[in-house]
């Protein structure tokens, strides 16, 4: 028997052991309330990518499952990691240790990500990653209790990547944020131009919340690339693509590749700047009318639609809840087997599917943003080019690099 078989087995063995048992479990809640810890970036690079608007949407999961747990309050806990592991850590272990928090979720940016994962490993704790791009969250890093939700590095490869490629765009230039997001979408990006026969001439890492790219751009610039790759997110994307502007790349011939980049940006960019971007994203509000439904629901509450981490955000909370109420229980192992076989049906992913490493598989979607003249409202920014499904998006936990999944 294969490793990757193996670990399949023993994954089965333990939800049957665990359902089998639930019925023995005291079926209530530990400390008479379920606890959601909301923690991310609410004041720094990634405060309007995922931050308030992320714990909106958390609220708005609450409101919707009923506000309560069979007559038990569900509370929301926040806090603002500074984009620091060791904060985030901190906090982490404060919410396990003293507030009885169950389970913690967004963690935007991967280094705090992956160092909180780790740690809710340690104590036995379910985190759902939301706001954080790197796919060794559910790879090398992975954990029987860490989940990986609205996108990773690997389906950004894929997407935009993949259609940049079929355009032409088969010389490329990475400008790359140093940190382990930014490594990670780097390699993905890198592994697939190459398969799909395009070279990556060079790269360049610069420091999370730069101020300056004018040396990056240059090098990007002289390199003579087709595609300039931004493997970066938030602020520093849209400052790189401003001051892009400023050095005429794009008139030149160059193209942009916006990595990572979400609605959020594009508005705040501007379309007069941000016109002709591709980019890849898992949720858009004007899709159907469920989603636009939603869309307006949340703009009523936070002046704004939102993008896929706050919708991700929200489909996170409401189908721990789901997993908690069909569980009879809050206890960690009767929770975390039902939220590794039960669908996600919800207004973020239709049929969605968490594989043994918990990686969240759904489809995601090429868009271009539009230009000022084709946009016929403040939020209509994007056009759907494509629908990548979500086998095709992800990678399957066999070849994720996950250790109790891996094939040999």
């Amino acid at each position: 028997m294969t490793k990757g078989r193996t670990g399949l087995a023993l994954a089965a063995a333990l939800l049957e052991a665990t359902m089998l048992s639930a019925p023995a479990a005291s079926q209530t809640l530990s400390d008479g309330v379920v606890k959601i810890g909301i923690l991310n970036d609410q004041s720094g690079t990634y405060a309007e990518f995922g931050g308030r608007s992320s714990i909106e949407a958390a609220r708005m999961a609450v409101e919707d499952f009923g506000g309560s747990m069979n007559g038990k309050p569900i509370e929301i806990v926040t806090a603002d990691h500074q984009n620091k592991p060791d904060i985030a850590s901190g906090i982490a272990r404060q919410w396990y240790d003293r507030d009885n928090v169950d389970a913690i979720m967004e963690l935007t940016t991967s280094s705090v990500a992956i160092a909180v994962q780790g740690l809710s490993k340690d104590k036995k704790k379910i985190t759902i990653t939301t706001g954080s791009a790197s796919a060794d969250i559910t790879g090398k890093h992975c954990t029987p209790y860490g989940y990986h939700w609205a996108y990773d590095t690997h389906a950004l490869a894929v997407g935009t990547g993949g259609a940049l490629v079929q355009q032409g765009g088969d010389t490329w230039f990475l400008m790359t944020a140093d940190y382990a997001f930014g490594y990670s979408l780097e390699a993905e990006i890198s592994r697939y131009v190459t398969s799909k026969g395009g070279k990556v001439l060079g790269s360049v890492r610069h420091p999370l919340s730069a101020q300056d790219f004018s040396s990056f751009l240059l090098q990007a610039q002289g390199s003579g690339a087709k595609v300039i790759g931004l493997a970066n997110a938030g602020l520093d994307t849209a400052n790189a693509i401003k001051q892009a502007a400023e050095f005429g790349i794009v008139e030149g011939g160059q193209r942009l590749a916006a990595l990572l980049f979400t609605l959020t940006e594009v508005k705040g960019l501007g379309l007069k700047v941000a016109q002709g971007l591709t980019l890849t994203e898992g949720w858009y509000w004007d899709l159907t009318d469920e989603t636009r439904a939603f869309g307006q629901r949340f703009m009523k509450r936070t002046g704004k639609m939102p993008n896929m981490i706050h919708v991700g955000t929200y489909s996170a909370v409401l189908q721990y809840l789901k997993a908690v109420k069909a569980a009879g229980t809050d206890e960690t192992d009767a929770v975390n087997a039902l939220l590794h076989t039960m669908p996600v049906d919800d207004v973020f992913a239709k049929g969605g599917k968490v594989l043994p490493n918990g990686r969240m598989v759904h489809d995601m979607y090429l868009f271009e943003v539009k230009k000022p003249a084709e946009s016929k409202g403040e939020w209509d920014l994007y056009k759907k080019l494509a629908t990548v499904p979500g086998p095709e998006a992800f990678a399957t936990a066999e070849a994720s690099g996950c250790p109790f999944t891996a094939a040999k």
